[in-house]
């Protein structure tokens, strides 16, 4: 791989799982609970890059085990090259627990010892991985081990003769260099000539040195600020850019002058400090987004700062960084709230931006159904029990029609279906889980009343769906009572990271007019409810998806989009309707259940067919249906072209 096709970046260090306390405001002691995340600041950095749009890889190790999986599986989610992303079977993977107490106080435990990426070597370091990048990216903590520092000077040696860049962040943590006692991990400065002369001998190496004024300290052996600059910059001609917090940013590219502000000064951002970890990372993946494309340096700093604000409100450090879009509507300026997580347009923005998979088209066999299985049980006289053997069958059947295409799904309850979402769980489809009690208007909760606390037990993969049958002319006091629930659902969607899918059946409430849902959507909307997919029923009329599309696509253009119910139609009728919603770009296709299995149910439940037999008439129903939407779409696509022309 060549420069010209290969990476803008290369980062090279530690590769961790973040513990997060979920309770802020108390001690690390008295935390109960922890979110996971991909952390270590080169790992972060290359995840920040990435979702700014530049083309970043990772060089790192990570244990052989769960959660060296999980770091592999989220950089490729993120988009991050993992060539250089090697398993060490002989050690474990980092772990680092970190906490928010208040705004100046942030707890950090460090499981480091011999953990997988203190043991990078320069047997790692793959020449053409390495020369194919613009940039590599050291980092000071990890200069603190032998084989690391000199798998580090490896790299740059490379970079160095295929014409790259390198870049260095100071990242000073003094407990990783054996300075503090193991419970003070957010101490950030500690004087150490042995650690100052270390870092030093990469300075002739370096085109950019980033760092706080602390590390600035470190770096330069002195706790005058512009006295350590000034000694950094007798080492090497590289740029120096000094964070200063709140206050922003200063970059010298030439001389020490006589004040920090007397260098390219890069502003900062006015926003409640909630959580500063995670934000100089951030402000290396935005000022590297600048630099590396060649940007003036004051746009490097603001884009820098910026990242930095945003990350530094919120929770987490690698999933709280920001995408480029994100990123240029909050320099669009604007009213924003000093507490920005506050900002629900940002906060939306931000969600719908990162998340990983896209969707041009999806079909999933529904099976969620419980009170249809129940009729069914009772009408053939089986044990209900069996209810979640035939729901396994499920996945066998999708299975063989979908041959591990990701564009396929399920939808799978947890009361019957649960073996089958256990097995769903390895498999690489769209899985789609029910809240609703079944058949409820107003809408009910299936599960515990509190909501949150349900959806706090699902694997983050479920797509929560909730079915409300909803018309946007029900009684005041319906629609009021429904929409409190979806209100509710949907708070708890973003706060639990879980995907919601808004089912809305309009037609049992009353008539259907061509925009009858489409007002219905817009209502929801109109409360703040931006589910990541709505399925909708079947409509012949092309007018009523016009109606639906400009609807959506005004309110949420992040919108997923629109999956159609089957309503039990027969399979003749809802081929049909695929001609008018195939037509709209917004439907991705179908989610359909007793159109495909209510045969094969009742025949397998009476006793009269097999599991194979099942599984092959589920199979080939699917089938139908997934041929008949493709082919819908594929005639509607000359249509669209011949009506923008």
């Amino acid at each position: 791989m060549s420069r010209a096709d290969g990476l803008d970046l290369i980062a090279i260090g530690r590769s961790c799982i973040d513990l997060y306390g979920e309770q802020t405001g108390g001690r690390l002691e008295d935390m109960q609970s922890f979110a996971k995340y991909i952390g270590g600041s080169p790992t972060n950095t290359s995840v920040g890059g990435a979702r700014l749009g530049l083309r970043t890889g990772l060089l790192t190790r990570v244990g052989e085990d769960h959660f060296g999986r999980f770091i592999r599986e989220q950089l490729i989610r993120e988009g991050v090259e993992t060539h250089g992303v090697t398993a060490d079977p002989q050690r474990l993977t980092a772990l680092v627990f970190l906490g928010i107490r208040d705004p100046d106080t942030f707890p950090l435990v460090f499981y480091r010892e011999n953990c997988a990426d203190m043991a990078l070597s320069e047997s790692d370091v793959d020449p053409g991985f390495i020369g194919s990048a613009k940039a590599v990216l050291i980092n000071g903590t990890h200069l603190s081990q032998p084989g690391v520092f000199a798998a580090s000077l490896k790299a740059c040696e490379i970079t160095r003769a295929n014409g790259g860049r390198i870049v260095f962040d100071i990242d000073y943590r003094p407990v990783l260099w054996g300075l503090t006692g193991r419970d003070a991990g957010e101490n950030r400065f500690v004087a150490n000539n042995a650690v100052t002369q270390r870092l030093q001998q990469v300075l002739p190496l370096c085109d950019l040195i980033v760092g706080t004024e602390e590390e600035i300290h470190i770096l330069g052996g002195d706790t005058d600020t512009l006295v350590a600059l000034r000694a950094i910059r007798a080492g090497t001609d590289a740029l120096i850019v000094c964070k200063r917090g709140a206050a922003g940013c200063s970059a010298f590219p030439g001389p020490i002058p006589a004040s920090l502000d007397d260098g390219i000064v890069g502003r900062g951002f006015p926003v409640e400090v909630f959580n500063v970890l995670g934000a100089g990372d951030a402000f290396m993946a935005g000022f590297l987004r600048g630099w590396l494309r060649d940007a003036p340096l004051e746009d490097c700093c603001a884009w820098g700062n910026a990242c930095g604000a945003i990350v530094v409100s919120r929770h987490g450090c690698s999933p709280a960084m920001p995408t480029w879009e994100e990123l240029q509507s909050f320099l669009q300026g604007g009213e924003r709230p000093f507490r920005l997580r506050d900002d629900t347009a940002l906060e939306h923005l931000h969600w719908a931006t990162t998340r990983a998979k896209q969707y041009p088209s999806l079909t999933v066999l529904a099976m969620d159904h419980r009170s249809q299985f129940e009729a069914l049980c009772k009408a053939t006289g089986a044990d209900p029990q069996r209810i979640a053997a035939f729901k396994s069958l499920a996945i066998a059947a999708v299975d063989r029609v979908a041959q591990g295409d990701p564009g396929f799904g399920v939808l799978l309850d947890g009361r019957y279906g649960m073996r089958a979402l256990e097995v769903a769980a390895g498999k690489p489809y769209w899985i789609g889980r029910p809240i609703e009690l079944p058949g409820s208007c107003p809408l009910e909760f299936e599960s515990s009343p509190d909501v949150a606390t349900e959806l706090a037990t699902w694997p983050a993969k479920h797509v929560v769906k909730c079915l409300a049958f909803y018309h946007p002319d029900d009684p005041q006091d319906l629609r009021e009572r429904q929409e409190r629930q979806l209100l509710r659902l949907a708070d708890a969607a973003r706060k639990t990271r879980h995907e919601l899918l808004v089912e809305i059946i309009a037609s049992r409430n009353g008539d259907v007019a061509d925009d009858t849902v489409a007002r219905a959507i817009h209502r929801l909307y109109d409360l703040g409810i931006r589910p990541d997919w709505w399925k909708l029923e079947p409509d012949d009329r092309a007018s009523a998806w016009r109606h639906i599309e400009d609807a959506i696509t005004r309110n949420d253009p992040h919108c997923r989009g629109v999956v159609l119910l089957g309503l039990s139609a027969p399979q003749d009728e809802l081929i049909a309707s695929f001609a008018a919603s195939a037509q709209a770009p917004i439907v991705k296709g179908f989610a359909v259940g007793r159109t495909i299995f209510a045969d094969a149910a009742e025949q397998w439940l009476s006793g009269n067919i097999d599991d194979e037999a099942a599984i092959a008439d589920l199979a080939r129903r699917f089938s139908i249906l997934v041929d008949a939407w493709r082919d819908a779409k594929q005639r509607a696509l000359p249509q669209a072209i011949r009506e923008t022309a």
